[in-house]
């Protein structure tokens, strides 16, 4: 495995993390991406950490709290062995102060993690979304409270627009703050957005992405074919798939690319796609999740090899879109304003 660092800190985590949104399933939206139990959890930690992907992602709000919980109990007796990334924003009940980035809930809901993974720290602790409703400072001095006590390591942020992100880094600057470290967000061959702002932030900054969604939901696993129906029990069939409505001729012709490399590579669609992130400027780690051990496997075989520059180049030309303003009007500039993804490679 990979190792890389994280952003501009000296703390490194491993090319290929573990997501843990599928343990659990007690909650109506995440039982759509999975039930894993404790013995299927510890199964796939351990075959996680045979590979070295030793960096495992979840979240207070993934199945109420069921995730970290099954987490804890099957990394219980290794928790030296292993790096926690989790996440706290979302509502977890009906109390008022059970939401966002207060001083109040930022406190209460890290114990909260702390107790259910049973652990009395936490590697990286990230911010699931952005909270308007409270100052940015408020948020910014609880966090360093978290990691001046020893009860968190490193901050990220998930899902931030570009302001979002850049105000937080120089309030953290202005006080001498703990800041983020790395920004968790949602990146792939069909959801490339995070090129227009947020990755030339992240280059300017040095922050660091942990990539969530990196095959789009199961849409880029191979198992979605032109004129053929639906696979059923997927995440996407099931109505837990992110983000707008993807153009199916866009869609196939990419997935058209990834075949023809697939078959060039002797690699899989999927391993195709994520080698691809894993060659992209600020990536520090992707997050591959799986339902069963076999899929685990397949994921974990996006690492040890790389495509080719011209591979990368037809995958880059088919899944390019049109930008929105003031993008599209930027790449009229590249002479002073190169796109990240060529001044850095």
């Amino acid at each position: 495995m990979e190792y890389r660092l994280l952003g501009g800190s000296g703390f490194s985590v491993p090319a290929l993390s573990f997501g843990t949104g599928t343990f659990g399933g007690n909650h109506p939206f995440f039982s759509k991406w999975g039930s894993s139990d404790v013995e299927d959890a510890r199964r796939l930690v351990d075959i996680c950490l045979e590979a070295g992907a030793n960096l495992f992602d979840t979240a207070d709000v993934y199945s109420n709290g069921q995730s970290e919980e099954i987490l804890g109990e099957a990394i219980k007796g290794r928790r030296d062995q292993v790096l926690i990334s989790t996440k706290a924003t979302f509502r977890m009940s009906d109390d008022p102060n059970d939401v966002g980035h207060s001083r109040f809930h930022l406190i209460r809901s890290c114990e909260g993690s702390l107790r259910r993974l049973g652990t009395d720290y936490i590697d990286i602790y990230t911010m699931h979304g952005f909270d308007a409703q409270t100052d940015v400072e408020e948020t910014l001095r609880a966090l360093d409270t978290l990691v001046q006590s020893g009860k968190v390591r490193y901050l990220a942020c998930s899902n931030f627009s570009g302001w979002h992100l850049m105000k937080s880094l120089a309030v953290s600057e202005k006080y001498g703050w703990a800041r983020y470290m790395a920004h968790q967000a949602h990146y792939s061959l069909l959801r490339r957005e995070y090129e227009w702002e947020l990755m030339p932030l992240a280059l300017d900054q040095r922050v660091g992405t942990l990539v969530w969604g990196p095959l789009s939901q199961g849409r880029l696993s191979g198992k979605y074919r032109r004129n053929e129906p639906m696979p059923a029990n997927t995440r996407v069939s099931l109505g837990a798939g992110e983000g707008p409505d993807i153009p199916d001729d866009w869609f196939y012709g990419v997935m058209d690319v990834l075949d023809a490399i697939s078959a060039e590579t002797g690699k899989t669609v999927a391993q195709v796609a994520l080698n691809w992130l894993l060659q992209r400027p600020t990536v520090s780690s992707v997050i591959i999740g799986a339902r069963h051990e076999a899929q685990l496997h397949e994921n974990l075989g996006a690492v040890g090899w790389n495509l080719t520059a011209e591979q990368v180049a037809r995958l880059d030309a088919v899944s390019e879109t049109d930008t929105i303003y003031p993008y599209w009007h930027q790449r009229g500039f590249t002479e002073r304003n190169p796109l990240p993804t060529k001044l850095y490679k």
